[in-house]
């Protein structure tokens, strides 16, 4: 019985470090496909719990113990490794939520400079601070009557915007973990597990379902301004100022931690590419490319589209080319032979129609490649 005392708390300690391992950015987790068996021992952690317990604490009773001290020291061990993976470890408690504060461009303390992942809705305009969603992950908020959920994956350099909805209701979610080092949320009413990288369920019951996505741009704020001048932009949660202050070099890419150093060669795992989907077409274009000629005129399967990038050297937008066209780019003003058309897509000739937008996402190559295949 001693034998079973201490082999049920080993199982103990083992399960309460592998229902994180596999979610956590831990050696050798993120490069398995491992999502099935984590969703399961979190599903049936109650049971492992309460099962492996009840044999601990029987087989403890049944023993006779000479030096008491042993099984305290197990269960302490035991107690340690639970707190410390339940409570320290896990990503809801790592990355809080802030109390979300929006201004006016007139009493904002923002930095013009900074990196904004920006939303415009019915009229209405809201801008998030690439540094504060580095360290919290997801916003909640409301842009021209529509509740949405802005996204960021740091380890992955992306950020997405969804609309919080399944089967037509507004959802919750929390941060659960990661999976392939790209950021994962679980809905309150399902449990289910949802990939950040395009809104899709990749465990729980409601697997292959996909959250609508809505279209966002990556820009600093003083060029989403120059545009959206009435936009309302996220202001730093100072109870997260020490967070914010381990995330001021990582939008230009300067921070040097394994999961969030840049490459500044190309296509490397950690080098910076702008992915574009078009149906189920996706390609990544080269951000050393991109700077290097300023404009891209490309094609992502059948649709001509063209990725230029602002003189500021950090905001970036795509269209789509009508009829196939060849686009410049001088002063953020983008022009073929016969038009020429604002930053936005907005034609100066009133008689011309306006560009179609293209939503393009900057990424690390190995988030975009694993996620979207290796087309380039």
């Amino acid at each position: 019985m001693k034998k079973i005392f201490f082999l049920s708390v080993f199982l103990l300690v083992l399960f309460e470090i592998a229902n994180v391992y596999f979610i956590m950015p831990m050696p050798g987790s993120q490069g398995m496909n491992s999502i099935g068996l984590a969703y399961f021992f979190y599903s049936w952690r109650w049971g492992f719990r309460i099962g492996l317990g009840i044999v601990a604490l029987f087989s403890l009773w049944q023993s006779r113990f000479k030096r008491p001290w042993g099984p305290a020291i197990a269960l302490l061990i035991w107690g340690y490794i639970t707190y410390q993976f339940n409570f320290q470890m896990t990503a809801e408690r790592m990355f809080i939520q802030p109390e979300l504060v929006m201004k006016a461009a007139q009493e904002n303390e923002v930095a013009l400079k900074r990196l904004v992942i920006g939303v415009s809705h019915n009229g209405e305009a809201s801008a998030y601070p690439i540094q504060f969603m580095a360290y919290h992950h997801q916003v909640r908020d409301v842009v021209g009557g529509q509740p949405i959920m802005v996204t960021y994956c740091n380890v992955c350099r992306t950020g997405r915007v969804f609309e919080p909805k399944i089967a037509g209701q507004n959802e919750n979610f929390r941060l659960v973990g990661m999976d392939h080092f790209n950021a994962m949320f679980e809905d309150a009413s399902t449990k289910s597990w949802w990939r950040q990288e395009n809104g899709e369920a990749i465990a729980g019951p409601l697997k292959g379902q996909v959250l609508p996505e809505m279209a966002c741009a990556q820009m600093t704020l003083k060029q989403w301004l120059k545009y959206h001048p009435n936009s309302k932009i996220m202001q730093a949660d100072t109870t997260y100022a020490e967070e914010y202050k381990h995330q001021r070099n990582f939008e230009n890419g300067n921070k040097k931690g394994k999961l969030t150093r840049t490459d500044t060669l190309s296509w490397k795992d950690k080098s910076w590419v702008v992915g574009i989907n078009i149906g189920k077409v996706s390609k990544a274009f080269d951000w050393n490319l991109l700077k290097e000629k300023g404009i891209i005129n490309d094609q992502v399967g059948d649709t001509p589209i063209l990725l230029a990038l602002a003189k500021d050297g950090k905001s970036f937008i795509a269209f789509e080319r009508p009829n196939g066209e060849k686009f410049s780019l001088k002063n953020d003003t983008l022009s073929t032979a016969s038009e020429r058309y604002n930053w936005l897509g907005k034609s100066l000739n009133p008689s011309t129609p306006n560009l179609k937008n293209v939503t393009a996402y900057q990424e690390f190559w190995h988030s975009w490649k694993t996620f979207h295949g290796e087309a380039r």
